[in-house]
């Protein structure tokens, strides 16, 4: 007489769709990491549009100019007459480099004004940023 298990075995399986399941939210999960990562200092801005190769430089000092003319170094208020003071020790810190994002309805006048007072500070490249067309 042959006695019977009470219990079969039944072979394991592996499930493919929980498997997909886990690699999209994987996928969701360091695509948002990686958007949180840009770190660019600058204000929100209206920015011209245009075809421009994207900038290699670590991290750049962001100069703003906005839409009423008001001015800024990486989120930091300052005038025309304390932009050369309060960019000169930024500069030995982030490199010769100054990202100029400029509102597209701004005054020319302000932003001539303030790559100008920039260049004294310092500055050996002012690099202009734009939105992609």
């Amino acid at each position: 007489m042959k006695l019977r298990r009470s219990r079969e075995y039944r072979r394991g399986r592996i499930e493919i769709i929980p498997m997909i399941d886990v690699m999209f939210f994987l996928l969701a999960t360091f695509m948002l990491a990686s958007l949180s990562m840009q770190n660019l200092h600058s204000l929100a801005v209206n920015l011209p549009k245009g075809k421009a190769p994207p900038m290699s430089h670590a991290q750049p000092v962001t100069l703003t100019v906005t839409k009423e003319g008001k001015i800024y170094l990486d989120h930091t208020p300052v005038t025309l007459a304390t932009l050369a003071t309060t960019l000169k020790p930024m500069l030995k810190h982030h490199g010769s480099s100054v990202v100029v994002a400029a509102d597209r309805d701004s005054r020319d006048g302000v932003v001539v004004r303030a790559m100008l007072e920039a260049r004294q500070a310092g500055a050996d490249q002012l690099l202009i940023a734009v939105k992609h067309e």
